[in-house]
């Protein structure tokens, strides 16, 4: 019963402290762009502009981003951010613009960081 009383009250945490992490990341990096819509940055909101980003899955969108994609910098031009700070501040943001995702878990950052380097390969090209 403790254990699972425990893992429980662990889990409340990280999933709060995963949501914070990506709304601070989302003020501190990605709302330079994402609030105003510089550069075609789709507005935090717009859930238009939103969902056909939404459409091409947590795994691609967050890699595509993180690498960096039509006028948007890698890692949002802030050169010491984890992939799971950004894959976190893109699920603040697009729960807050029409999707419903959660932060990634460890399969899903298999995935995204297996796109990440399909995605930087081709770049090389």
């Amino acid at each position: 019963m403790f254990r699972f009383l425990f893992a429980s009250i662990s889990l409340i945490f990280y999933t709060q402290g995963a949501a914070a992490t990506g709304e601070n990341t989302y003020k501190q990096v990605c709302a330079v762009c994402h609030q105003s819509g510089v550069a075609g940055a789709p507005k935090v909101g717009d859930k238009a502009k939103w969902a056909p980003l939404i459409k091409e899955g947590q795994a691609q969108l967050t890699a595509h981003g993180y690498v960096g994609v039509r006028g948007m910098p890698a890692k949002g031009g802030k050169a010491d951010l984890s992939v799971a700070d950004f894959a976190a501040s893109l699920v603040f943001m697009v729960n807050q613009s029409g999707g419903s995702w959660q932060n990634p878990d460890a399969k899903t950052l298999e995935r995204i960081n297996a796109e990440i380097i399909k995605r930087e390969n081709a770049k090389k090209k």
